[in-house]
């Protein structure tokens, strides 16, 4: 199988902030005192709390991390920012836009705005379609592209992806690619539409270890370059630290800790938050940078 491109380079800080990333009218997340509760089945009627009385902004070209062990409530949160479920109370709006008031077109405009990069890169993309067919529909859909100009299209985004030259992989269907391929594709797709935020749910955790740091450099230059949102979903601390600003850390639904990304990989003070760094088979878990290979 084909090696991912740039796979064997080991993930590096980017600080975003102090990179001259373009200028863009990127509006604030802002998630204001969100919960979500389901209804349980069965004779005794309950509910159970997947994510309680949660509240944090993303400011313009910012990048957060949300971090937690399954069952936390991260992906619920993730569901509820993407428009596919609402919450229960509370409120999320995207500089004027009322998250959980939208319905069919306006969910429309919205989803071009607010891209997802899913966790299963193959379960992402029909095994059926072609990158190209993959890639070209939301420039179709969305941009109101010709079919000449969507091709062009493509090719740009398959090189921004790393995925080159475009022509060797734009007739190709997903099981003919790597897991690393499969994701880039996932993630060309998802910039198509020219978003201002993309959601990464788990993007690099069904990955071979040799492929993540591709994508996670990919992730953080994309955020450079093209002045985008991003909210990174993760139960991995030391991936949070390649591509985000700060970390918010969910357990059992509710926020325990949040902080400047650095700060919390290097002093974390809830004991959950601990419990997640011990987890990682690193012996510079809490370090500024990994030790030079």
């Amino acid at each position: 199988m084909t090696a991912d491109p740039a796979a064997s380079q080991a993930p590096a800080p980017v600080d975003i902030r102090q990179s001259g990333a373009p200028s863009r009218a990127v509006p604030p997340l802002v998630v204001d005192s969100v919960t979500k509760t389901y209804a349980t089945r069965g004779r005794r009627r309950n509910t159970v709390t997947a994510v309680d009385d949660v509240s944090f902004t993303i400011a313009p070209g910012a990048a957060m991390a949300l971090v937690g062990a399954s069952g936390s409530g991260k992906s619920t949160l993730a569901k509820m920012i993407t428009g596919s479920e609402r919450p229960s109370r509370g409120s999320i709006r995207f500089g004027d836009t009322a998250v959980e008031r939208l319905r069919a077109g306006g969910l429309r405009e919205y989803h071009r705005r607010v891209q997802m990069v899913f966790q299963d890169p193959y379960g992402a993309l029909n095994p059926l379609h072609t990158v190209e067919y993959t890639v070209s529909r939301p420039c179709q859909n969305f941009l109101g592209l010709s079919a000449a100009k969507a091709h062009d299209r493509v090719d740009e985004l398959l090189e921004t992806v790393g995925l080159t030259p475009p022509d060797q992989f734009a007739a190709k269907l997903p099981h003919q690619l790597s897991g690393g391929q499969r994701q880039r594709v996932v993630i060309a797709r998802a910039l198509a539409c020219e978003p201002d935020l993309i959601v990464a749910d788990e993007p690099v955790s069904m990955l071979d270890v040799s492929m993540r740091a591709g994508i996670l450099r990919l992730l953080a230059k994309l955020r450079e370059e093209r002045g985008l949102s991003l909210l990174y979903i993760t139960h991995d601390l030391l991936g949070a630290r390649v591509v985000t600003d700060e970390i918010l850390v969910l357990n059992h639904g509710r926020v325990v800790e949040r902080g400047q990304t650095k700060h919390v990989l290097q002093h974390p003070e809830d004991d959950y938050t601990i419990k997640l760094l011990d987890a990682v088979a690193t012996p510079y878990a809490a370090q500024e940078s990994p030790p030079a290979r």
